[in-house]
């Protein structure tokens, strides 16, 4: 007998799912039904950056025809869920149909964090979150102008990044004391952020956003920091970091982690049998995992449960990251904050060069538990491969791998 499998999401968490399930089931035991509240299916949103230069939305499409033509599969688009009865087992959509399932699982991933403060929602101000963001954007731009972009980690100096391509002058307001603070220390920041001012980007860090300023339009004029700063800019880019789009825990009576997201268990299943959460809208034992990657091992993890009864829990997330962001190299691996006790750490430090290394030692001495890596960024694949590993070689050998 065919089962019905309901996905509400089709980003990239979501898409992952409906493939391994319709990859995997041999036997025509699924039909899929995806609601998906976006106008176009899957894309790369990771890759969101390449559509302020020269990329097409085709070009970031995740479903190709095999998928899409797929018999067992529906996909229905611009479709928005909103209620669930988990008695009946049912999902009532916007254009009012309801669809049964024999299994749910939520995608519906996240919403852009926007900073409640006056003028937050005045026209010239964007979110940078789907395409039809980047479309505004780009229609916005004006080649030489100012522009304002509210957050210094990835997301944000990808923006930058992109509004430099289009011309404008970009400005990065962050709350913390340096940029990619999730990801880099004190040193790391320190260099990524000299580099990008060499680029013309204007960095702010530990500064908080007071104000979105209007003119005499009613449009953005520009924003006033809390230390007084005045930012004159008719664009303002907002990408602070995101919030679970959690919204049907409350129609599902279901319980929410304490920062958002549906709770669920290692294998991403909530206290439902027939209910499972993937990707940024999941609070996987309590927390929520806002990177492509984690949501894919969720997704694997789902779809092995419902093709075989089983899936192994999802094994947690891989913080470890190298990025190219505005053309200056990043990584970070394992323990970059030297967290754990008693740990040591070596850094090369070269002005000179601009680029900033450091490894973080065991309270032994020879284990690696992580490191940082800014402005060259060469080291990065043989370091994170020793990772909880003695080293054979001193920290400075180490960090010169790579560079021959």
């Amino acid at each position: 007998m065919t089962r019905t499998l309901v996905v509400v999401g089709h980003g990239m968490a979501g898409h992952r799912l409906a493939e391994e399930v319709l990859t995997g089931d041999r036997d025509g035991g699924w039909r899929v039904v995806v609601l998906a509240e976006e106008p176009r299916p899957a894309y790369d949103r990771v890759a969101l950056s390449s559509l302020l230069d020269g990329a097409t939305p085709g070009d970031l499409g995740l479903a190709g025809r095999d998928f899409l033509t797929d018999p067992r599969l529906e996909l229905r688009l611009g479709t928005t869920v909103t209620d669930v009865d988990r008695q009946a087992r049912t999902v009532t959509c916007s254009d009012g149909a309801r669809v049964g399932y024999d299994a749910l699982v939520l995608a519906t991933g996240s919403r852009p964090f926007v900073p409640p403060v006056p003028g937050h929602g005045l026209p010239g101000c964007f979110v940078y979150r789907t395409v039809e963001d980047i479309a505004a954007i780009r229609a916005a731009a004006v080649p030489g102008l100012d522009a304002v972009v509210i957050g210094g980690g990835l997301l944000g100096l990808e923006a930058a990044g992109g509004l430099r391509a289009l011309g404008m002058r970009p400005h990065v307001v962050e709350m913390a004391p340096r940029l990619m603070a999730l990801q880099v220390d004190e040193g790391g920041g320190r260099v990524l952020a000299g580099a990008v001012e060499e680029l013309g980007v204007r960095v702010h860090c530990g500064a908080v956003l007071r104000s979105v300023d209007a003119g005499a339009d009613g449009r953005v004029r520009g924003v006033t920091l809390d230390d007084g700063t005045v930012v004159e800019a008719p664009l303002v880019v907002f990408s602070a970091g995101v919030r679970p789009r959690d919204d049907l825990a409350g129609p599902l009576g279901l319980a929410r982690g304490e920062r958002g997201g549906f709770l669920v268990d290692d294998r991403c299943r909530t206290r439902d049998e027939r209910v499972w959460a993937v990707g940024e809208c999941a609070a996987v034992q309590g927390r929520c995992h806002g990177m492509a990657a984690p949501g894919y091992r969720m997704a694997e993890s789902v779809a092995g449960q419902l093709l075989r009864g089983d899936g192994p829990p999802f094994p947690g997330a891989d913080t470890s990251a190298r990025l190219k962001l505005l053309g200056v190299e990043v990584a970070s691996f394992g323990d970059a904050h030297t967290r754990t006790e008693g740990a040591m750490e070596f850094i090369r430090d070269d002005l000179e060069s601009g680029t900033y290394a450091k490894v973080v030692l065991a309270p032994d001495g020879r284990t690696l538990l992580g490191g940082v890596l800014a402005g060259d960024a060469r080291s990065y694949p043989a370091l994170r491969a020793l990772v909880g590993l003695e080293l054979s070689a001193s920290p400075d050998q180490l960090l010169r791998s790579g560079h021959e």
